[in-house]
């Protein structure tokens, strides 16, 4: 009999639905070594649920506002993953010989209660850190950040978010208030006639999301601006609208312009600025020497274009509706904030923000990209957006938590001056490490792996031996997102249900049970539920009142498919669009705030004569997400993209003697990679391109800086300098040869 389960797709923010369907027969729900399920649960699980057959599980895609049925290649191979032999099936403690050796749950626990007492005693409470991720449900990061804080007593507790949204974050707090990536249904943008998008290629990081772009393209209304000629930049063409092609690093020049355009031509909406908006003199004053020809020097973008682009997005908000969306390519910098606030500011000039027909956005990438940052895993929040250096926040979760307030710990570090804590006198000796694999996907990984090899010990929960897992004391194997119940929030700021569908092996344990068990053998406060539901109980509780309130949701409502947007206070219907009658600020009124480009760190001199000095970009390939843990391990992904390849323009490469396929050195002060070259008139003469899903020879973040953002933390990967050289044919061989044998 064919049985079938609807969820949502375990890769990136835009959840798009789908079902697993199986003819296998149900697989019982006391199946020796499945996770422990209440009753309750139990009974509902197997009567809306049904436990499939992981082997014969079929994907298909499912009807939803975000993706209209449409699955990208990483949704329909996503199955594949949860029968895959190289699974990490129990607790693997690394032996004297390098070797992990299977050990059993009960041992595994003893020495990790052991490793934080211990190093608690020797160092003090905050030489235990966490590190969590984006991929989390919304119980499961809640619970981390408790954990951390009453049962750990830590305040080291941050997560790879910091290194994909903070910025934007940063400025949408800033500007409005309140922090939602995008503060309408992402279907409102079918009827626009004008889309800018900044910094984000969405055809390839998450294509169904294009179709909500095509009524804007058949205006001639889509606006793309990106150093490259990306996937998403060449649906401009043919009439469709416009790709403007800065310098990496101008994206604040270049809104700084735009804005200089709107306000000198009178396009400004006086209304809206009066009435909905503060600091508009300012920023008036700090964009007058921005004017286009000016910035055309400093952007490499023609000033006729910078005034087409503003008149365009003028004419739109004054007709079918303009929507300014930005990306991780304009927000990873030094500058981060301050870019974001300056696309905030170009959509407050043109009284975007607010309307039932335009607005601003910046689009979430992890999976649980917005709930993961809202209930706890920020090193500087509590759950609900809440600051944790607010007296009444601390005051609230104290209550719900049921301790003194003075036990919560105050701020602790973000995700970078974390990492760089590892293993320092005074830094972070005992590293648990959620949903992240940050050997691959942090700034400067060589030296972030010296951290994790320096650590007295390193716990990682990981479902495959990623390369963090494989630097790993001890490995806990826990949950795929088919095997567990919980929620997770969309770029919407919709909150969806992930159900459980299929047993998962009989070694591997839900986080929440890990915690749970763990809280129990420290002898911590407060409670630690294993159940999915009890906990997203708690985290209503938790979150009532603050930004992101949840407190009017529950697991029935979201079973029935209603939707749920944040704010959702209990007793009413949730949010779908903010800031319609009011700002979050006290006031009611959105705040633009002048911001100007910053000088940035002149990089060490170039030592190879034989290599020219280029600026590096990093971004996201079709077939791979994130560090590539786990596309890497899908046969059709990684056949279809295997390697890192180094994008360069063949004026730049015939300069340096580099063919197509050739092998080059891409360097800095900070590491090497070693890659194919592959040629293409789609990036700037000057600058070069690396993918980041690749581990080891091939990481381009062994180039990456980890130089941050003074107000949002996050690191800078969009902007580094390195130095590109011809690798000699000896090298290449070897090279190869290496490649090869892996």
């Amino acid at each position: 009999m064919t049985k079938s389960a609807d969820t949502h797709c375990p890769y990136c923010a835009l959840q798009c639905a789908m079902t697993l369907t199986s003819p296998a027969e149900l697989t019982p729900a006391s199946e020796p070594g499945s996770v422990p399920v209440p009753a309750e649960s139990a009974a509902l699980a197997a009567a809306d649920a049904p436990l499939l057959k992981a082997p014969l599980l079929e994907v298909s895609g499912r009807d939803f506002p975000t993706n209209r049925g449409g699955l990208c290649r990483k949704g329909w191979t996503s199955a594949t993953l949860l029968n895959h032999p190289g699974r990490v099936t129990e607790p693997l403690l690394k032996g004297a010989d390098g070797v992990h050796h299977p050990i059993g749950w009960d041992q595994a626990l003893a020495l990790v209660s052991t490793a934080v007492k211990d190093t608690q005693a020797r160092y003090g409470k905050d030489a235990v850190g966490v590190f969590g991720g984006g991929g989390l449900t919304n119980e499961k990061a809640y619970m981390l950040g408790k954990f951390a804080r009453l049962a750990l007593g830590t305040s080291r507790i941050d997560y790879n978010g910091r290194f994909c949204m903070s910025s934007a974050a940063a400025a949408g707090m800033r500007a409005f208030g309140l922090d939602r990536g995008l503060p309408f249904p992402l279907a409102d943008l079918d009827s626009a006639s004008t889309i800018m998008m900044l910094g984000s290629n969405v055809a390839e990081t998450m294509p169904p999301f294009v179709q909500h772009l095509q009524g804007a393209r058949d205006a001639g209304g889509l606006i793309v601006v990106d150093p490259r000629r990306s996937a998403t930049a060449k649906f401009t063409a043919d009439g469709g609208g416009l790709h403007l092609q800065p310098l990496p690093g101008t994206d604040l020049t270049l809104l700084l312009g735009l804005s200089h355009v709107i306000i000198h031509e009178g396009l400004a909406d006086q209304d809206f600025l009066a009435a909905r908006t503060t600091g508009y003199e300012a920023v008036v004053r700090s964009v007058n020497s921005f004017w286009p020809e000016r910035v055309q020097s400093l952007t490499g973008v023609p000033a006729e274009l910078i005034r087409e682009t503003a008149r365009r997005l003028a004419d739109g908000a004054g007709k079918g509706g303009s929507y300014i969306l930005t990306g991780r390519g304009v927000e990873q910098h030094v500058d981060g904030t301050d870019t974001a606030t300056a696309a905030i500011n170009l959509s407050l000039l043109l009284g975007l923000p607010g309307s039932r027909r335009s607005g601003y956005g910046t689009l979430t990438g992890q999976g649980n990209g917005q709930g993961g940052r809202e209930h706890g895993q920020k090193a500087d929040q509590l759950p609900g957006y809440r600051k944790i250096t607010d007296p009444a926040a601390r005051a609230h979760m104290a209550g719900v938590w049921g301790v003194p307030e003075e036990t919560i710990p105050g701020p602790g570090l973000p995700a970078v001056q974390l990492l760089k804590s590892l293993g320092q006198p005074d830094g972070v000796r005992c590293l648990f490490v959620h949903a992240s694999n940050i050997a691959v996907a942090s700034p400067d990984a060589n030296a972030v792996i010296a951290g994790l090899r320096s650590l007295d010990f390193l716990v990682v929960c990981d479902f495959f031996m990623s390369e963090t897992a494989a630097e790993a004391d001890l490995i806990l194997p826990v949950l795929q997102w088919a095997e567990e119940e919980g929620t997770l929030t969309n770029l919407e700021g919709r909150v969806l249900r992930r159900r459980r569908a299929l047993q998962p092996p009989a070694g591997a344990r839900s986080e929440l049970w890990i915690m749970a068990r763990l809280a129990e053998a420290l002898e911590a406060p407060s409670t630690y539920s294993e159940d999915p539901e009890t906990v997203f109980e708690e985290l209503r509780l938790a979150s009532a009142g603050g930004h992101a309130d949840y407190s009017g949701i529950d697991y029935a409502m979201l079973d029935r498919g209603e939707a749920a947007y944040w704010p959702y206070p209990a007793g009413s219907t949730g949010t779908p669009r903010l800031f319609l009658d009011t700002f979050a600020h006290a006031g009611g009124m959105a705040a633009m705030t002048p911001v100007t480009p910053r000088r940035r760190r002149t990089p060490d001199a170039n030592p190879d004569p034989a290599a020219k000095t280029m600026t590096l970009i990093t971004g996201r390939l079709l077939e791979h997400y994130q560090s590539g843990a786990q596309t890497r391990r899908v046969s059709e992904l990684l056949a279809s993209q295997p390697e890192a390849k180094m994008q360069i323009h063949p004026a730049a490469a015939a300069a340096m003697g580099i063919t197509e396929g050739a092998f080059v050195s891409v360097a800095n002060e900070r590491g090497e990679v070693v890659c194919r070259a592959e040629l293409s008139t789609a990036i700037r003469p000057e600058t070069v391109f690396l993918p980041f899903h690749f581990p080891e020879l091939e990481s381009a973040n062994r180039l990456t800086e980890a130089a941050t953002d003074p107000i949002s933390g996050m690191p800078e990967f969009k902007f580094n300098k390195v130095w590109v050289r011809a690798v000699a044919t000896g090298l290449q061989n070897s090279v190869l040869q290496t490649s090869e044998a892996s």
